[in-house]
Order: structure tokens, then C-alpha cells, then sequence
């Protein structure tokens, strides 16, 4: 047996030390005392020849070299605990903590409503939702996958689509009795639009019909990079909102608003498919097939 051979129980302790936060609760998780637990620590560092973890009193925190040796680590991790669970892995249920992060709105109106019945298909699955608007890293940042919204999918992920995404042009009905209702692209120019505001790009926006594409340049007093808050904008008459579908559909079936150019299809940001997306692996862990796999099911139709 060679130095590399002992190396598998530390790159197992150094996966649970920079998963629970501390060295304490690593310690409680292996069975372990926290002196122990420092000890393969130290072994590790040395014979990788890394410094892995920058140490204070106050927090523990993961070197650039850590961090790279954290992204091989869970792999090697995840291809030991697949072959040891070979059988769970094609047969048994899904089980074990699953950490997933979402955009908020996606999560609040497609995801939120599907979580009871996920649960209780799969009673020893546990589900980590963090709804976050802006862009993660599901390798620093812990997760075992995202959801995004994209035309295109960044490159060295894996993952499937879930769904698509359809964004409208809406309206109150006090607003559009006010101002009139514009019959073409090139009436938003006229009207109080509301957008995302995070680049100037956002107040460009993009329409198509069949072959046909428009490009707008929208104005307006007011624009939020949040969907609900662009909802409630658009309810209480402050103009035309872009917004998701599946955030307008309650108050457009409830007549509180009204689809504006509704021949057009919007094509500016955040439109697209809903991909659920994770690190490459060699064994796609069982709760995460489980996961996607319902979502995409449960989702299907959705827009």
C-alpha cells in the first residue's frame, strides 16, 4: 500500500469538514473528536503538499487550492459511495440531503407547490431550497444543482430541461382604458413599459412573430429587476410589465390584468427553458435523477 491509498479516509473527512461548515461538526457527523478530525486534516495537506483551509478563530475558510481540491474530492466521494450503494444507486430510493438553488420566482410558483408531493414520493429524501436570484456556483458555493433560466446552458455543466418559460407583455385593464392599447411593437415606444433595469440592454426589448423580429427601445419611470415586484406594478396601472408566465397567470385569469401584443412572442432576458443543471459526474446520485426527474415530469406543459 502506497501514501495514496491511506489518503481516501482524509479526502472523506476534508468533503464533511468543508460541507458542515466546522471541524466540531464534521467531528460529530464521522463519529469522530475534533482532534482527530484535525489531525487527518493536517495529514492530508501534507501529502497533497496544499495548504487547504485558511484557519482563524472566527470561521474556516477554503483556499483557491482547497477549493479545487474540494470539487475532485466530492467527485471521488460520490464514485466510492456509488459503488458501496450500487444497490440504491438502480434500485433503492432516493435518500440523503439534496442542496438546490433557484431564481425566487421560479421557485416560489412552479417549485413551492410540487415540495409536499416530492416529499412524501420519497420519504427519506431531504430537500436544502435556496431561492436566489442571482447566478451560483454550485461547486463553491455547495450545491448539488441549480435551476436557470437560458437559451444556452453554460458550458461544463450537466443537467436536463425542465421546462420553458414564457414571458408576456401585461397590463391593467385601468392602465390600457387610460392609454390605450398599442397594436404594435412599435407603440411600446409610447407607452410607460416597466423592465428589468439591471443593464441598459433591458430596456431593449426583443419581439417575434413567426419570422417576423422587432427590436423597441421601452421607457418608463419605473423598473425592477424582481418579477413580482414588476406584477404588483402592473396591477396598481403603473404601465406595461414584462413578465413570466407563471407569474402573471393567476391575476390574468382573474381578469386583474390583460395580455398586451399577445400574437408577439418576448424574447429578451431571462426567457428561455428552465434547465436543471449540476456538476459533471461519473454516477448521478440517486435523490438528484429522483429530483430532476419529478420536476421534469410535474412541469411538463408548464410555460
Amino acid at each position: 500500500m502506497n501514501r495514496h491509498d491511506t489518503m481516501l479516509p482524509w479526502l472523506v473527512t476534508f468533503v464533511q469538514v468543508v460541507e458542515s461548515g466546522s471541524f466540531t461538526a464534521a467531528s460529530t457527523q464521522l463519529g469522530l473528536s475534533p482532534s482527530a478530525v484535525s489531525r487527518q486534516i493536517g495529514k492530508l495537506e501534507t501529502g497533497l503538499s496544499l495548504r487547504l483551509f485558511e484557519r482563524s478563530t472566527r470561521r474556516l475558510r477554503l483556499t483557491d487550492s482547497g477549493q479545487a481540491a474540494y470539487s475532485q474530492a466530492r467527485e471521488m466521494v460520490d464514485a466510492f459511495e456509488a459503488t458501496l450503494g450500487l444497490a440504491e444507486r438502480l434500485e433503492a430510493a432516493p435518500r440523503g440531503v439534496l442542496r438546490v438553488a433557484m431564481p425566487k420566482a421560479f421557485g416560489k410558483y412552479l417549485m413551492l407547490p410540487l415540495i409536499p408531493g416530492l416529499l412524501e414520493r420519497y420519504p427519506e429524501l431531504e430537500l436544502r431550497l435556496i431561492l436566489d436570484d442571482r447566478l451560483v456556483d454550485p461547486i463553491k458555493e455547495g450545491f448539488d444543482a441549480m435551476v436557470r433560466i437560458t437559451e444556452t446552458p453554460p458550458p461544463g455543466m450537466a443537467g436536463r430541461p425542465l421546462t420553458e418559460v414564457e414571458h408576456l407583455l401585461c397590463a391593467s385593464p385601468a392602465y390600457l382604458e387610460r392609454h390605450g392599447e398599442p397594436a404594435t411593437p412599435e407603440a411600446l415606444a409610447e407607452h410607460a413599459c416597466i423592465f428589468l433595469g439591471e443593464t441598459p440592454a433591458d430596456s431593449l426589448w426583443r419581439l417575434a412573430r413567426g419570422s417576423e423580429q422587432r427590436r423597441v427601445a421601452v421607457r418608463g419611470r419605473y423598473a425592477c429587476n424582481h418579477s413580482e415586484a414588476r406584477l404588483e406594478a402592473a396591477l396598481a396601472g403603473l404601465g406595461i410589465a414584462t413578465l413570466p408566465r407563471f407569474t402573471a397567470a393567476r391575476a390574468l385569469a382573474e381578469e386583474r390584468l390583460r395580455q398586451v401584443l399577445p400574437e408577439w412572442r418576448y424574447t429578451s432576458t431571462y426567457h428561455g427553458t428552465a434547465w436543471l443543471l449540476y456538476p459533471p459526474k461519473r454516477f448521478v446520485p440517486p435523490r438528484l435523477r429522483a429530483f430532476g426527474e419529478y420536476l421534469a415530469c410535474m412541469l411538463e406543459g408548464h410555460r
